[in-house]
């Protein structure tokens, strides 16, 4: 079937043009927002010299775009006399589409721009102990004042229990000792954990300026459990040197490992990120050297599973406090400076 239209030539003046009915356009016609906008201004204005005007094209550019409009969608939207362009039954309804159309895309970027400058979602960390409570919580207070909707959960425990809660999916990513991380996991070395025994400032090995592994042969000592990563350490390093050490207690919190320090039941080796605040009154430590007394510290994650854009972003927040605490004097941050943890970067 042969279907006869009228469309406005680059002068302004319509011509009948032929249309098979079997080659009409698709469903979906190919249409810009500024193609839309052509349609709007014209239905507005009722004249191309004002429409054009308004959207600041020439008004021949405009006669093409809305012959270009039509041809696309198989219909006429205007006619023409001498002396005004009118609107179409089907032009009324176009327009109509069209200034819905424009609105809904106006409101939809406002929203993703929204969603870009003030994310939501939520994000799992799983972290030992040592950096869960010394370095992240900082970290998430800046994160939370940046980004208000995202809500991060944070799962602090041993070693075991970090890798368990990435293998099994609960945490986005991990910060942890990645020196026997599984081959399923992606890691990134962050810098070298060192350790400390802690001990009451009125202890005779508080005298010193380090303490090496055979002081504490004989010694009563209090640790985490025997599966912790520091205990792993430990013992290793104790083994290979021909040493045996004497545990009294295990614990798995810190809070109760100082207690126990500090209600004398023995002396304990804790990651110098977990040692005593310089300004406890009761407690000190001293870094402890020998062999093999230190572990990688970094990030890790299930090498099938992509981040989040969220979790991307505080994974980055986390690499850049990394770099930029080496550069944190002990006066700045006593606790936690770039001696605790020591950057490998270069």
């Amino acid at each position: 079937m042969i279907r006869l239209l009228q469309f406005i030539s680059d002068n302004g003046d319509y011509s009948d043009v032929c249309i098979n009915r079997a080659s009409m356009p698709p469903v979906f016609p190919d249409l810009s927002s500024r193609q839309l906008q052509a349609v709007l201004a014209l239905a507005k204005y009722r004249s191309f010299v004002a429409a054009a005007s308004s959207l600041k094209i020439s008004q021949p550019a405009l006669t093409r775009t809305i012959k270009l409009i039509e041809i696309e969608l198989g219909v006429p939207l205007f006619s023409r006399s001498t002396r005004r362009v009118t609107v179409t039954d089907a032009g009324q309804e176009f327009a109509a589409l069209a200034e819905r159309l424009l609105n809904d895309l106006r409101i939809g970027a406002e929203n993703v721009r929204e969603m870009a400058a003030h994310p939501r979602g939520q994000i799992t960390v799983a972290s030992v102990v040592s950096l869960a409570g010394a370095v992240l919580p900082s970290l998430i207070a800046d994160y939370s004042r940046r980004f208000p909707g995202i809500e991060l959960h944070l799962r602090e425990g041993l070693h075991h229990m970090v890798m368990d809660e990435i293998r099994n999916g609960m945490a986005d990513f991990g910060i942890g000792y990645v020196d026997d991380a599984p081959r399923s996991f992606v890691t990134e070395g962050l810098g070298v954990e060192t350790f400390h025994l802690v001990m009451c400032r009125d202890h005779a090995l508080a005298r010193r300026t380090r303490i090496g592994l055979p002081a504490l042969a004989g010694v009563p000592l209090v640790s985490f459990p025997a599966e912790s990563r520091t205990r792993h350490i430990v013992d290793r390093a104790a083994t290979a040197a021909g040493l045996s050490f004497h545990y009294v207690t295990t614990t798995n919190r810190l809070p109760t490992l100082h207690e126990l320090v500090r209600n004398g039941v023995g002396l304990a080796v804790v990651p110098k990120s977990e040692r005593p605040s310089p300004d406890d009154p009761d407690l000190t430590s001293l870094p402890l050297v020998g062999q093999g007394l230190s572990c990688r510290v970094g990030i890790m994650r299930l090498g099938e599973r992509e981040l989040t854009a969220a979790a991307a972003q505080f994974l980055n927040v986390v690499r850049n406090w990394w770099r930029a605490s080496r550069h944190d004097s002990d006066r700045k941050n006593p606790r936690y400076s770039s001696g605790s943890v020591v950057n490998n970067s270069g």
